[in-house]
């Protein structure tokens, strides 16, 4: 099993007596039901229901870690702040190692596995890298994540620019629509009950490399854009309408003219539209 040091992720605690209930009315996912060994996908949106930031959560003794693009954490630490008022938790950065481990048949006893994967072998550890094991570069670990299709901001996505059902936080728990309410939690309970995400999360695969940023056409019109790649494999975020128009037209996708293959991840549950059906009206 494969372990890669992350530098471009860091830690912030959320501790005290009031920690489960302060994230618990800001965050999108359910901390209620966070396991001991999990680290679970969560954002905080904005008002209008786009992802500010989002972050895997796991539990610590006396609160709650969160673990977020490094480059956000600062920022996250103040608009947390924000929402403190005198609730009674601290908030803190924490100088622990972030260290992601996949690919194997069995996770150390310290792990918690990452819930945004299908398979639960892909796991977070916070310390130490684990002995014994073979270290990989980080870019390896991106790859992996490109494949199965977990997009995270910063790194794939600027904030507030998407909403959690484009990149699939409804589909993988890190939306819940049953705790009640969060920050943003009108409007995206309003797309999830109406039905109006018009983009979704796409697997590209191309007969050649292919570039991040680069946009996907289909018969003249643009589609979706790609927000990562690995080499001949990548994520896009796609407008599904369009999709399913090109592929009922047998339009060929490209990507600055390469040929392109788009596929839902095999774990999502949505599904395409009828070509020449138009997305509810609303949030897109």
């Amino acid at each position: 099993m494969p372990f890669a040091r992350l530098p471009d992720r860091a830690v912030l605690t959320v501790t005290g007596p009031a920690a489960a209930d302060f994230l618990q009315n800001l965050v999108t996912a359910d901390l209620d039901g966070l396991g001991a060994d999990e680290a679970r996908p969560a954002a905080l949106l904005t008002p209008q229901g786009k992802i500010l930031f989002d972050f895997l959560a796991s539990r610590i003794a006396d609160g709650f870690r969160l673990d977020v693009a490094a480059g956000a954490r600062s920022d996250l630490a103040k608009r947390l702040t924000l929402y403190k008022l005198r609730a009674k938790v601290e908030i803190a950065a924490v100088d622990a190692p972030v260290v992601a481990l996949w690919g194997g048949s069995e996770l150390p006893a310290e792990a918690l596995v990452d819930t945004r994967f299908a398979e639960r072998s892909t796991a977070r550890l916070y310390g130490a890298p684990p002995e014994g094991m073979a270290e990989a570069a980080p870019a390896a670990f991106a790859a992996h994540r490109i494949r199965a299709g977990i997009a995270e901001a910063e790194a794939d996505f600027p904030a507030s620019d998407v909403f959690p059902h484009d990149v699939l936080l409804d589909q993988n728990g890190g939306v819940s629509f049953r705790k009640g309410c969060f920050v943003g939690q009108e409007v995206v309970s309003r797309m999830q009950h109406r039905g109006t995400a018009r983009r979704r999360l796409m697997l590209i695969e191309a007969e050649g490399h292919i570039t991040r940023g680069v946009e996907i056409s289909a018969g003249g019109k643009t589609i979706g854009t790609i927000i990562a790649a690995a080499g001949s494999e990548g994520m896009a975020l796609v407008r599904l309408d369009r999709l399913a128009e090109a592929l009922a037209a047998d339009a060929v996708l490209a990507a600055d003219g390469v040929p392109v293959v788009a596929t839902i991840p095999p774990w999502a549950g949505y599904t395409l539209p009828q070509a020449g059906s138009s997305p509810a009206e609303g949030e897109a």
